[in-house]
């Protein structure tokens, strides 16, 4: 059909006909997204062809994105749970390699094609140059060639299919994540205290240092029944009502300094308001509430930061994120300008500045081509690990000058999938035009070895997740998939979820896996 050799409806048409497998549910398993790449290997094999360079876009665009994302929750998580995920990681890739021996010995397969299954086994182009260089022959090209599309297509029903295979309920994993995230960021309250302490009357609540020594804000103070928005000279009388905000610790240590609560709420003054303020202007993004200096400037206080559907306590010390909500009490001729400070406007979450991304995939670019030589040992991030590498940590910087590096969570989605489907089509209709030849050429026993080095260390490593760890199973899809090196297998259980859960596993697990793949590939070669 001539329409075919058309790239762009080719593509296209990929992409709708993926999209309506996806949405098939047979006992409630559906392929989604990933279903782009089962029509493409279809594709393929009857000779369309997606360029590679729609590959290789797709890829730093979706890896990109999965980097911004992350990173703000990438270092926090790494310290947290950075333990467990890199004794899975390493025990996979360890048992891949040791997998690898068994099948070579089982179906009496040259050494130097089996080095290339695992790294077709596993997807990972990095480990197949390594696999070259180590043993200097085009053999493990073709075990590459002959593992990797079940590489791709084996990760991506395995963690579509475990889940059920480990009656796990997605919905509770999300809720059990974001509770874990919570955690970290216990519940906000406000109560009413009345001061009571004779060592607190008299005493301006600058020289109490209250935010400091309880870690509550107060945010309104009456006094003979007037009600002010505090500052640091206010004083504290006996009798005087204050209303503070803070986690259940923090309004303990009220308690303690000030007096006991009360029923007793202090009404809101004609003149007072409390609003919720959206942070959209760039140039407040990234400092923290004590350089803003809101109370001094505006008889301002900030008593609640909402991030994310969680709630945060603030203290003078934290950094304002473009897209907060902040809760902020002062009186109602100062709001006006405070509301304008932090912008406010709902719009500019809706746009979205291409600068920033074409920086940082560029800087990604060249931190992949850094080579990093110990003794006879080289390594190098490679593309897809540079980019990976510059969307963390530009996610965690999160502004440099005026250029915002963190992006909405719709402006992020849209990119990403733009990019998945690029990459999807790409790999598939590449695949799947080798696919038949490779069985023709090399016979089953190839596929099916190449077959146990993929599902084998995911088993295994699911196993230990699930009986040591009691790892979270959106966590463990994540760290499968990058243990893996498998963007395609991220990209399906992507779509299970709303929370970053998968992503920040898997960015977490990545850098390792790659490394140590390609550690297991010298070390094998070394038996050649």
């Amino acid at each position: 059909m001539e329409l075919l050799t058309n790239i762009y409806f080719a593509f296209f048409l990929i992409v709708a006909l993926g999209f309506m497998l996806g949405r098939i549910k047979i006992k409630g398993i559906s392929l989604d997204v990933s279903a782009v790449i089962f029509i493409a290997l279809l594709f393929g094999h009857f000779g369309v062809v997606i360029p590679k360079e729609f590959q290789q876009i797709g890829l730093v665009l979706f890896i990109f994105t999965i980097g911004i994302q992350a990173g703000p929750g990438f270092f926090s998580a790494f310290k947290k749970h950075g333990k467990n995920l890199a004794v899975l990681s390493s025990t996979l890739i360890i048992v891949a390699g040791l997998t690898t021996l068994g099948v070579t010995w089982l179906f009496d397969i040259d050494m130097n094609v089996g080095i290339g299954l695992l790294t077709g086994a596993l997807t990972s182009t990095p480990g197949l140059a390594a696999a070259i260089d180590t043993t200097g022959s085009p053999l493990a090209s073709i075990g590459y060639g002959v593992a990797y599309p079940f590489g791709v297509i084996g990760v991506i029903l395995f963690v579509s299919l475990l889940p059920k295979i480990m009656r796990k309920n997605i919905k509770q994993a999300e809720e059990d994540y974001m509770s874990d995230m919570k955690s970290d960021f216990p519940e906000v309250n406000t109560a009413h205290f009345v001061v009571q302490n004779d060592k607190v009357a008299g005493k301006t609540i600058g020289e109490l240092r209250i935010r400091f020594m309880t870690k509550a804000v107060v945010s309104r103070v009456m006094h003979n029944d007037v009600a002010v928005t505090p500052t640091p000279k206010t004083v504290l009388q006996k009798g005087d009502i204050i209303k503070a905000v803070g986690d259940d610790d923090a309004l303990g240590r009220i308690k303690l300094l000030i007096g006991d609560t009360t029923d007793k709420e202090i009404p809101l003054s004609k003149k007072f308001d409390v609003r919720r303020v959206l942070v959209t202007n760039k140039e407040y993004v990234n400092k923290t509430i004590g350089q803003l200096n809101l109370l001094g400037n505006y008889g301002a206080t900030i008593t609640r930061i909402t991030r994310s559907g969680i709630n945060i306590s603030p203290s003078p010390s934290s950094r304002i994120h473009f897209g907060d909500k902040l809760m902020i009490a002062c009186d109602k001729e100062n709001m006006k300008q405070v509301v304008n400070v932090f912008g406010n406007d709902d719009r500019r979450l809706s746009d979205t500045d291409f600068m920033p991304v074409a920086i940082g995939i560029i800087l990604g670019v060249l931190i992949g081509k850094i080579n990093i030589s110990v003794g006879n040992f080289s390594f190098s991030p490679g593309l897809t690990g540079g980019v990976l590498i510059s969307g963390l940590f530009l996610g965690r910087i999160g502004k440099t000058g005026p250029i915002l590096w963190t992006m909405t969570g719709a402006a992020n989605q849209l990119i990403r999938q733009f990019g998945l489907l690029f990459f999807m089509a790409a790999v598939g209709t590449s695949a799947g035009a080798e696919i038949v030849d490779t069985f023709a050429q090399n016979g089953i026993s190839m596929f099916v070895a190449g077959a146990i080095i993929t599902i084998v260390p995911m088993l295994l490593a699911s196993l230990i997740a699930n009986i040591f760890f009691k790892m979270n199973i959106l966590s463990l899809l994540g760290a499968l998939t990058g243990s893996m090196t498998s963007t395609p297998g991220l990209a399906a259980i992507d779509s299970m979820t709303d929370t970053n859960a998968p992503s920040v596993a898997y960015a977490t697990v990545y850098p390792l896996a790659m490394v140590l793949l390609i550690i297991v590939v010298q070390l094998l070669g070394i038996l050649v």
